[in-house]
């Protein structure tokens, strides 16, 4: 269904990064990037007909092209520049995202962004901004224009590209100690130009703190420690393996996940998640838990933990 509601030039309509809204049946209203990283998370294969078509799409995004046509989600900010130049870079670093998990690492337009991408990022955390990266604006606090934290975006790329992470091996040291530093108490906004926008993209410290964060959106939890584990992070941080680890003490002793409290099915309101997160179609009995089952079996194996079948 997902695949057959492609358009003829390889997109899913106007949007890049939008998700079908909880009231849709099926896939309606889904962006072109989510729907491609939702066929790769299915098994689809980089070369199969609609990841091929929707290709070059994904391609000229990484390029930042100027053509006020390609802002998509970001259509509003035509005519003002400094907007539009962030539009342009969110969907520069979700295109390499999907990209680089299609397996395009050894592209060198994908790397060439990459390295742009990566270069921003630790040129950011080793600026002395990175330890006081707020200014006021009226009675907020608020990021200034020159931050440039790290996103989900460019952590889901350098999540896949592992050649490239280890060539980068300083600036991935610095972005581990950023992502395991308390999150600040401000909400996620940033001065663009003259306007104040919302930046829920950037990652400003750790995601997952403790067990209260687990328990209130646990597909976002298990993303978390998957990124974390894909990225090498994992083994090295006590508290998320304390988490992962409780998350596997829920298992039932055919290995089965269940809640640790109720029986409802794991949801999640986060758009980071929603292209990994439900893949099962089924909402009732035992199938409620295929989806996490099979997260923790994943995350374990990308942690370097055996896998034994039951």
């Amino acid at each position: 269904m997902l695949a057959l509601a492609q358009k003829p030039d390889g997109s899913w309509g106007q949007s890049m990064l939008a998700i079908p809204s909880v009231r849709s049946t099926g896939f309606e209203g889904v962006g072109t990037i989510n729907a491609v990283r939702r066929l790769l998370e299915y098994g689809w294969g980089a070369e199969s007909p609609p990841l091929v078509r929707a290709r070059r799409l994904l391609f000229r995004l990484l390029a930042e092209d100027d053509d006020p046509a390609y802002l998509f989600d970001f259509a509003k900010a035509r005519g003002d520049e400094d907007l539009a130049r962030r539009g342009r870079g969110i969907l520069r670093e979700a295109a390499a995202a999907a990209l680089a998990q299609a397996g395009y690492e050894g592209d060198p337009r994908l790397r060439g962004a990459a390295r742009r991408i990566i270069d921003r990022i630790a040129d950011y955390l080793r600026s002395p901004l990175a330890q006081k990266p707020w200014v006021r604006v009226g009675n907020k606090q608020v990021l200034a224009g020159e931050a440039a934290p790290p996103s989900m975006y460019a952590l889901s790329m350098l999540a896949y590209m592992p050649l490239f992470r280890t060539e980068h091996h300083e600036a991935l040291d610095r972005l581990y100690r950023h992502l395991t530093q308390p999150m600040p108490r401000q909400e996620s906004m940033q001065l663009c130009g003259s306007k104040i926008v919302p930046q829920p993209h950037l990652v400003l410290g750790d995601l997952l703190p403790h067990r209260n964060a687990v328990d209130a959106d646990v597909p976002a939890a298990l993303h978390w420690l998957e990124l974390m584990a894909r990225l090498g992070f994992l083994r090295r941080n006590e508290n998320w393996t304390k988490l992962f680890d409780r998350f596997l003490d829920d298992r039932d002793r055919e290995g089965v996940w269940h809640p640790h409290k109720g029986t409802a099915t794991p949801r999640s309101s986060s758009p980071f998640v929603w292209p990994s997160f439900p893949l099962e179609e089924s909402a009732e009995g035992d199938d409620r838990w295929t989806d996490v089952t099979f997260r923790l079996g994943l995350i374990a194996r990308l942690s370097g933990r055996s896998i034994e079948p039951v």
